[in-house]
């Protein structure tokens, strides 16, 4: 499976210069064998091969960082199978969401009541902040 359509590539390349902007993620990559799994929300436009988003290697410690491309096309996983893209996926909320909700997971999660009530707890503290 291709893992980049030119659309993606062109919305994460649209993020990329909206730098420091709260995304939605664009696109979900996972591992069919495994547990983990990326919530990609950017690409570097000097460096195509450069991602940003939520990565969880399935280790309970999803963080906000890079990953590049190539190492993703790279992988081949238990039964010989590579990552593969999400083709159902449509990210709902902004990544800081995504992240809070598997910060208190332990894990990436689309659930939607977990998701809302990590909305709720970041709107709350952005509140108490103001």
């Amino acid at each position: 499976m291709q893992l980049m359509t030119d659309d993606i590539k062109a919305r994460l390349l649209a993020n990329w210069e909206n730098e420091g902007a709260d995304h939605k993620p664009v696109v979900k990559f996972f591992d069919p064998c495994g547990a983990a799994t990326w919530l990609i929300t950017e690409m570097s436009a000097e460096d195509n091969d450069i991602l940003f988003g939520l990565c969880d290697l399935g280790m309970g410690f999803p963080e906000l960082g890079y990953v590049r491309l190539s190492g993703l096309e790279s992988v081949q996983g238990r039964l010989g199978l590579c990552i593969e893209r999400d083709l159902h996926f449509e990210g709902r909320f902004p990544i800081s969401v995504y992240a809070e909700a598997a910060r208190q997971a332990g894990g990436i999660t689309e659930a939607t009541r977990t998701l809302a009530q990590a909305a709720a707890a970041l709107d709350a503290e952005k509140r108490r902040r103001s």
